[in-house]
């Protein structure tokens, strides 16, 4: 119990109702999701929601049956109406937050980018914040600012409605709150599994580099979420982090060993096999193209002839930030010699002997 987060969600309600309706083909907003959700990630001490709850009377039930406390935000029409809710609930946030030590976790409900600075503001409290908003209708300034960030059309249990039932007859908030409709947008491609490969390899690379200890998969997934907060292996086809390593590990961009715990493997780079053929493709490619009067090569270039000979070809798959990064390890193997030239203003590489 002690070890459990334990968390505060607050609700820009009317920012979540309406992109739902807006974005997601008319469909009502539904809270279960984003509990459920949280239910993963600790215990949820604080529910509120925020709105002028006379546009929302039907969502009344339903946030209530879900014990969530409504603050009634009463709206006068004009340029002050957007306003109201996001300062009240900001308010209230950072009360709480000086108030209620044993609180470790914000959960922003918004798209709005008005909450940046209370993110910020949390943050600087050592508190850790999840957003959550509806994908269309989130500004791209805040998922950046957050530890987390939840998209709820991605959540587990939301239904999107078929185009067709677009038409169907809105609740009440939607009648007194219109906007102009939009085409329902296209479903998503799935996510590119190479560039997730890349990504992880190169992190994995960092993290080696930086601490010098073991890097654990836990560690490798807090530090992809601090990288991009909205990262979910979900979006790539996999059910579980675990068994995205293990299909990486099948494709030889990682290695698994046995961890600190039960669950939580030692992440490592191949030693061998791709890093040991990319050295040997350098190597070749220093040999029998770029080689010049002088026996050497410039840097400048030689990547694009490593890609003519394998058009694949990626130091980042190989945990590499730059490519001279991996002439130097491929320097440090004894494929290549690698020298600054002042001359030619250029690194210069070699074969040895």
């Amino acid at each position: 119990m002690d070890q459990e987060d334990r968390i505060a969600l607050f609700l820009d309600y009317e920012n979540l109702a309406l992109g739902a309706r807006d974005h997601l083909g008319g469909a009502a907003f539904d809270l279960r999701p984003i509990a459920d959700a949280l239910a993963e990630r600790g215990r949820v001490v604080v529910r509120r929601a925020y709105a002028d709850w006379s546009y929302f009377d039907e969502d009344r039930r339903m946030l209530t049956r879900s014990h969530v406390e409504l603050i009634e935000i009463p709206q006068r029409m004009g340029a002050s109406r957007k306003n109201a809710a996001d300062i009240k609930m900001a308010v209230d946030a950072i009360e709480l937050a000086f108030e209620r030590d044993y609180i470790s976790t914000f959960v922003i409900g918004t798209g709005d980018s008005d909450f940046t600075p209370l993110v910020h503001k949390l943050r600087e409290l050592n508190k850790r914040v999840i957003g959550v908003g509806v994908e269309k209708s989130t500004s791209a300034l805040l998922p950046p600012a957050c530890d987390e960030f939840l998209y709820y059309d991605r959540l587990e249990g939301v239904e999107i409605p078929p185009a067709r039932e677009r038409r169907a007859r809105p609740a009440r908030g939607a009648q007194q709150l219109e906007r102009e409709p939009e085409a329902p947008a296209a479903e998503e491609p799935a996510r590119d599994v190479d560039s997730l490969a890349v990504l992880v390899a190169q992190t994995v690379a960092g993290l080696q580099g930086s601490s010098g200890g073991e890097v654990t998969a836990s560690t490798l997934k807090r530090t992809l979420r601090r990288k991009d907060p909205t990262f979910s292996e979900s979006d790539y086809g996999f059910r579980t982090f675990g068994e995205l390593l293990r299909h990486l590990a099948g494709r030889n961009v990682v290695e698994l060993g046995e961890g600190p715990a039960k669950g939580d493997p030692e992440v490592t780079l191949p030693e061998h096999g791709d890093r040991e053929a990319a050295f040997a493709l350098l190597r070749s490619v220093v040999v029998q193209d770029l080689a010049g009067a002088g026996g050497t090569a410039a840097l400048s270039g030689l990547k694009n002839q490593l890609r003519r000979a394998r058009p694949d070809f990626s130091e980042k798959k190989l945990g590499y930030r730059g490519f001279l990064q991996f002439c130097r390890g491929a320097a440090a193997a004894g494929a290549v010699d690698l020298r600054w030239s002042d001359e030619a203003d250029d690194y210069l590489l070699s074969v040895p002997g």
